[in-house]
């Protein structure tokens, strides 16, 4: 039996590495174990960036909600607490989107939140 060298998965593994450092700075896109190590950090960087996704949108709309209940005469803390005890069941993107385009409707839910305390 012949022997089988492992040429073609090198080859293979090594493109697919230096296929997703393209783009990279200096010698990081062209040397396999500069782009190994690139494409290793960089992937470490995107796990951790779609977990930081999450927060920063979430701080978006604590302070998108804040600034309009302040408008409407209420702090975010006892507006949560007033929607909560009403038993209105919206999420913090939907209330922040409510805010900025619709002020009317929202000051129809801090009516309510107000009402509820």
């Amino acid at each position: 039996m012949a022997r089988i060298k492992g040429a073609m998965a090198t080859r293979k593994r090594r493109k697919k590495v230096l296929k997703a450092a393209k783009g990279y700075y200096g010698s990081k896109h062209t040397l396999f174990k500069t782009a190994k190590q690139a494409v290793m950090k960089s992937g470490q960087y995107a796990y951790i960036g779609r977990k930081q996704k999450k927060r920063d949108f979430r701080r978006i709309w604590i302070t998108r909600i804040s600034a309009a209940a302040k408008m409407n005469g209420m702090n975010y803390s006892t507006f949560m607490n007033g929607l909560k005890k009403a038993g209105i069941d919206l999420n913090r993107k939907m209330l922040s989107e409510i805010a900025i385009a619709d002020p009317a409707g929202f000051a129809t839910l801090v009516e309510a939140a107000k009402a509820a305390l």
